[in-house]
């Protein structure tokens, strides 16, 4: 059926569109949003208490200039209206000190989830970096590492060796560092032997007659020599 032109559209009631398509879901509010909104409301109290608190000034001002003016009656009336914002502001009071305790209690909450998730992400890191890994592969890998370890200790001194004629003969090396060592106890000793030697007197000048006597004796022991021959 072609509906005309002029022909209205078609309405629903609101209700019954709520029923046929249901209400649309509303999404959940964070702890951030929470708290945005408890600190908005608290800002809301705030203010109406500053409010209440000039009319209780402007009361107490109107009490006074009717009691100048002996209206006793009006000042009463005044008086009674500030009891009114009294109990008003004291209903806010209790209202903030909940609103606050609710913003504290949903801020260590989320410190406390905070902190539960980034513990739980860690242990499920863990557990896939642990799952491929067990402590008997741990061990084998040990093992494993310190006995290359050893083989390159091998190798190393393998190739620290000479080679062919340059093979060094430890006995020989001996037997040089022991003339090495006596002929340094030799220098040192040197030394001692010169200073312990008695050192030859200086030869006395001879004296003319004792040197004809020397000369004389000498050609006498010469000429006896002659004669035995």
């Amino acid at each position: 059926c072609v509906t005309s032109p002029l022909t209205p559209p078609l309405l629903f009631p609101h209700n019954i569109a709520m029923r046929l398509f249901g209400k649309a879901k509303e999404a959940p509010l964070t702890p951030k949003d929470s708290i945005m909104k408890l600190r908005e409301t608290l800002d809301t109290l705030e203010k109406r208490e500053a409010h209440l608190e000039a009319k209780i000034r402007k009361e107490v001002a109107d009490a006074k200039k009717y009691l100048q003016a002996k209206n006793k009656r009006a000042a009463m009336m005044c008086l009674k209206r500030k009891k009114t914002y009294e109990s008003q502001i004291e209903k806010l009071s209790g209202a903030r000190m909940t609103i606050e305790t609710q913003v504290s209690a949903i801020e260590g909450a989320s410190v406390t989830i905070q902190a539960l998730t980034a513990m739980q992400h860690g242990a499920k890191t863990m557990k896939k970096l642990h799952q491929d890994m067990t402590v008997d592969q741990v061990d084998d890998i040990m093992d494993e590492i310190t006995e290359q370890m050893t083989i390159a200790e091998e190798l190393n001194t393998a190739i620290s060796q000479p080679l062919g004629n340059d093979l060094i003969d430890e006995d020989e090396l001996e037997a040089e560092l022991d003339a090495l060592e006596q002929e340094n106890l030799d220098s040192q000793l040197l030394p001692l032997d010169n200073v312990a030697a008695p050192s030859r007197l200086p030869s006395v000048p001879m004296s003319a007659p004792a040197k004809a006597l020397v000369d004389e004796d000498a050609e006498l022991r010469a000429l006896e020599e002659s004669m035995a021959i």
